[in-house]
């Protein structure tokens, strides 16, 4: 039975469910960007309390990783993911230089792990929208 014929029912409902996750994705990304940069400037005890024994280029590369991964499946993985990654590599060098301005210390191994992140999360989102693509289970978004 290892080679089998497919429900096709079962594909069209998977289908219909990743569609929604990706529009929840997009309606997730502004927010998700609104934290970050929250995370990078203030000074505020919910900073404190998410940072606690965590090294913080950990953070960092989480962070943008995250980010990344979201813009890329939010545009289905095509082209302007690379705008998107290098908006964010932008986004974070930007939010370094004020974060010297704001009383916290500006730190290019930030930026290193900000890039580093947006890199690896370009990859996954890139990786994982072209296996459901191969698959048939993603639209290339012309219908929308």
């Amino acid at each position: 039975m290892l080679f089998a014929p497919i429900d096709r029912g079962w594909c069209v409902t998977l289908k219909k469910i990743l569609h929604l996750v990706r529009r929840v994705d997009v309606w997730l990304l502004p927010p998700a960007i609104a934290f970050v940069a929250y995370g990078e400037l203030s000074q505020g005890r919910l900073v404190e309390l998410l940072t606690f024994n965590i090294w913080d280029k950990v953070l960092h590369f989480t962070a943008y990783l995250g980010l990344c991964v979201m813009a890329t499946v939010a545009v289905r993985a095509d082209r302007r993911a690379l705008w998107w990654a290098l908006g964010l590599v932008a986004m974070g060098g930007t939010l370094e230089i004020i974060q010297g301005l704001t009383g916290r210390d500006a730190d290019i191994f930030d930026e290193l792990a900000n890039t580093l992140g947006v890199l690896t999360g370009l990859g996954i989102g890139w990786f994982g929208v072209g296996f459901l693509r191969a698959r048939n289970l993603v639209d290339d978004g012309a219908a929308e």
